[in-house]
């Protein structure tokens, strides 16, 4: 497997959200995380990222442990992290995003002719202030500038929330293209349909621990697992 993590606990001060979590990925796999709000699933992606302190567990990328990292030195090792909210830098032009991107692990034009290949909308708007783009814009900008570090594993927090459907498709059509390319992708996303159309495995947390593994074909054929850790079914089931 690619990246392990392995029964990780922590969470925010006195604040314990991750129980003792685990799950894995391959290369190329796209997993979804699925559960209720509050279950643990950001702060999942924000403990691979070392943006919360691990009370115990580790996270393994090609079998080198990260946990001790600080969390600059994560990205250099090959994982990016596109956050909910996109958090770009409004104030700068799309090309100045671009770069502060391919500054991360030192890449230059060779990276940023892939990346604009999957975003040609992009190529076209290089020198318009990032503030001033749609919303599927920005939200294909974040996770360009997180391409530009070239990752191994990508994370991607709530990608289609507040996007009109074109984009929410832009989005699912670029996941398929990374794992074309051997990039792994975790996904947090409630839009339980593109989960299920993006997935090769869903993992339900429930209380900062991982429940449940199934594939999209077996939660199509029974949804129950659906209603139990999200709370919602399929449409007309």
């Amino acid at each position: 497997m690619m990246l392990r993590v392995e029964a990780i606990a922590g969470g925010y001060g006195n604040v314990q959200v991750l129980r003792g979590l685990s799950f894995d990925l391959a290369g190329g796999e796209v997993l979804c995380l699925l559960g209720r709000n509050g279950a643990g699933k950001t702060t999942a992606l924000k403990a691979i990222m070392g943006l919360i302190r691990l009370h115990s567990g580790k996270v393994l990328l090609d079998g080198t442990d990260l946990s001790a990292l600080p969390a600059h030195e994560i990205p250099k090792r090959g994982i990016a992290y596109v956050p909910q909210g996109r958090r770009l830098f409004s104030e700068l032009t799309v090309e100045e995003n671009l770069t502060l991107g391919l500054m991360t692990r030192n890449h230059g034009q060779e990276t940023l002719d892939r990346v604009l290949a999957l975003f040609p909308v992009l190529r076209e708007r290089l020198k318009q202030v990032s503030g001033t783009l749609s919303g599927g814009e920005q939200e294909m900008l974040a996770i360009a500038r997180a391409l530009c570090v070239e990752p191994k594993v990508l994370l991607l927090d709530e990608p289609s929330e507040g996007l009109m459907p074109a984009a929410v498709a832009a989005v699912l059509d670029t996941v398929h293209a990374l794992k074309a390319q051997g990039v792994a992708t975790i996904l947090v996303e409630q839009r339980v349909e593109l989960a299920l159309s993006a997935a090769d495995r869903v993992t339900f947390i429930e209380n900062g621990v991982a429940r449940e593994t199934a594939t999209p074909a077996a939660l199509r054929a029974d949804p129950a697992p659906l209603h139990h850790y999200v709370g919602v079914g399929l449409h007309g089931r």
